[in-house]
């Protein structure tokens, strides 16, 4: 590839006007299409901007499992929150059917969606903050905007990929435990989180340590999933998990929105290695 420090006058030219070019013509028709990428995004996940477009739709999803029959469940989403949940568990021990669902004045926010889309909507605020007309000047003023936008695709996309890591306690003292009717019993946890595109449930059965148990006590820390054997302390009672069951239902639109992600971030790569390009002519950075 020839500098241009060694081209002709004629040369170098054309390399300027074909780079003044792709700042004037291509950088936006890229941001035309990751504008409307990102706001199908946004729209997938239902929820509206102001009261005045209405009340989001409710989706019922059908929990299971190919290896999990304790666990049977309905849950009712709307937008970015559980506003139902219809759950039967099958006790071990006794192989008892106890049925628990959510109080009717009882709703669970999911903060993985509601971060998500916020980090979509800032995305969307960066490509549409200047006006129709503006030209950029420079490739390194493309380059932090793509960096920027990344960035919020990346977080919006990690908070989707990555459920938070939660202690068993964290888990006891949630809100969640005290939504249901009837209340759930003492030696129950329950635990909702996104994992990619499914709406997952977790349900942690325990056994409380006596006082003159000789195991090892060693608490468990953060994690997505515990395992069974794990412990914890939690109001001056030490318990053991004794069973784990994991159900869960695939949401659909949280699918699209993790392909909107991925496409997005795609072209804003491809705009940053456009540039790159033209500043392997130069050698000295031409923005």
């Amino acid at each position: 590839m020839m500098m241009a420090a060694v081209a002709s006058p004629a040369e170098r030219a054309v390399l300027e006007e074909e780079f003044k070019w792709l700042l004037r013509e291509e950088v936006h028709s890229v941001l035309r299409q990751l504008q409307e990428i990102l706001k199908e995004a946004s729209h997938r996940f239902n929820l509206p901007a102001s009261s005045s477009e209405g009340p989001v739709k409710q989706e019922n999803f059908i929990l299971g499992s190919s290896n999990v029959d304790q666990v049977k469940g309905v849950l009712t989403l709307q937008g970015d929150a559980l506003c139902q949940a219809d759950i039967n568990l099958k006790m071990p021990r006794n192989n008892q059917l106890v049925h628990f669902a959510f109080r009717d004045d009882k709703q669970w926010k999911l903060q993985q969606i509601q971060d998500a889309r916020n980090h979509v909507n800032q995305a969307v605020y960066l490509l549409t903050n200047r006006s129709a007309n503006y030209q950029f000047k420079t490739g390194c003023e493309v380059l932090k905007l793509m960096d920027a936008v990344m960035l919020q695709l990346t977080r919006a996309r990690n908070r989707l990929t990555t459920p938070a890591t939660l202690s068993l306690p964290e888990i006891a003292s949630s809100g969640l435990t005290k939504m249901f009717t009837p209340a759930l019993p003492g030696d129950i946890l329950i635990n909702f989180y996104i994992n990619l595109n499914k709406l997952c449930l977790t349900v942690y059965q325990l056994h409380p340590l006596q006082p003159s148990s000789t195991k090892n006590f060693r608490p468990a820390g953060g994690s997505i999933l515990h395992n069974p054997g794990a412990m914890f302390e939690y109001g001056n009672q030490r318990y053991e998990v004794s069973h784990v069951h994991k159900v869960e239902s695939v949401v659909p639109w949280l699918n699209d929105a993790l392909v909107f992600f991925t496409v997005s971030l795609q072209l804003c790569q491809q705009l940053k290695d456009k540039i790159a390009v033209f500043s392997g002519y130069w050698n000295y950075r031409p923005y």
